[in-house]
């Protein structure tokens, strides 16, 4: 399938700059799958979609501050921190014609790197910072900055913005958006209305947020991403199915970690259309980047043609899209 069908024409003033306040005011685009319908509302109201009995399964990665500034030979160079291997960092580089075999970078505090390997087939090296895979993540919430994507060009005006408040689990270098809309409140709300709650991890990477640059989806390579499936989700969701209950998702990467046959550990997983799922009933996102692997998974569970009607409706509507965007309930 040719990823150009997955392209739509957004005008830049639609890309949310900074999230809702509060974060459960945003909009909600509800599309229905049977019914092909759609409807406006606002997330708060959420709950009128969810039914008692109802399965939310959440990723509760926690982003990190996965962007170093460094320098080479008195000049600037960036490494972005995408996953540890083993005893050494995945990461990418700029600019990368800086660094090679051997290269030692030196940040802030005086701390270096090395790096190992430049991997000619995806841009990514491998880099020694002699430390602990915990180490490094300490260390780089001392030094780094957040990595929000350069789409976002207003500053934060507080880290927070960019984490779910369920945020549990570091090591993602991209926040699972999705769950940006939810509250304390709004989880308290929705478990006394019945609606069951539970949690998955995929530390998101470069495989979830890196563009399709190839002609065709079957080109296209995902990057692994590590996951964990808790035995009491597996437990929950079998529970949800036997009783009639719904398992509805929160956000794309959960959709993968489920519909992953890893239960624990890597996984690169790309669905796309006419992939049959398996776990999911519904899914709740946000409005996606064109030509994006995350636009190609809600479209395989909804429907190409269906997505991209509802996009046009957005931006006619004058929805706001991408991390910070308003969201859509798919059931």
């Amino acid at each position: 399938m040719k990823t150009s069908v997955f392209n739509y024409i957004l005008p830049p003033d639609r890309i949310a700059q900074e999230p809702a306040s509060p974060r459960d005011s945003s909009r909600l685009m509800v599309l229905d799958r049977t019914t092909q319908t759609i409807e406006h509302h606002r997330f708060f109201e959420i709950g009128d979609f969810l039914r008692p009995g109802d399965l939310l399964v959440v990723n509760e990665s926690k982003v990190f501050k996965a962007r170093l500034h460094g320098n080479v030979a008195h000049s600037d160079i960036e490494i972005f921190l995408l996953r540890p291997e083993g005893t050494y960092w995945i990461v990418l580089g700029k600019p990368g014609k800086r660094l090679t075999q051997g290269t030692v970078v030196t940040f802030g505090d005086g701390s270096t790197g090395r790096i190992i390997e430049k991997r000619t087939k995806d841009g990514t090296f491998i880099i020694d910072f002699g430390r602990s895979t915990n180490e490094v993540f300490t260390w780089a919430d001392s030094i780094g900055s957040v990595p929000t994507p350069p789409y976002i060009t207003k500053p934060l005006k507080q880290e927070e913005q960019y984490q779910t408040v369920y945020a549990r689990t570091v090591g993602s270098v991209a926040a699972p958006t999705a769950g940006f809309h939810f509250t304390p409140v709004r989880i308290e709300r929705l478990k006394v209305q019945g609606i069951k709650y539970t949690n998955i991890t995929l530390h998101v990477g470069i495989g979830t947020f890196r563009p399709m640059k190839t002609a065709t989806l079957e080109e296209h390579q995902m990057h692994k991403e590590w996951i964990d499936v808790p035995d009491t989700t597996l437990r929950a969701i079998e529970e949800t199915k036997r009783n009639g209950g719904r398992v509805i998702a929160v956000g794309t990467t959960t959709v993968r970690a489920l519909e992953s046959e890893i239960r624990h550990g890597f996984t690169d997983i790309f669905i796309t259309p006419g992939y049959q799922f398996k776990v999911i009933d519904g899914l709740i996102t946000n409005f996606h980047l064109p030509k994006s692997t995350l636009l190609v998974l809600v479209s395989a569970f909804a429907g190409r043609e269906f997505i991209l009607r509802a996009y046009d409706k957005a931006i006619e509507q004058n929805y706001r899209f991408y991390s910070f965007g308003d969201a859509m309930l798919i059931v």
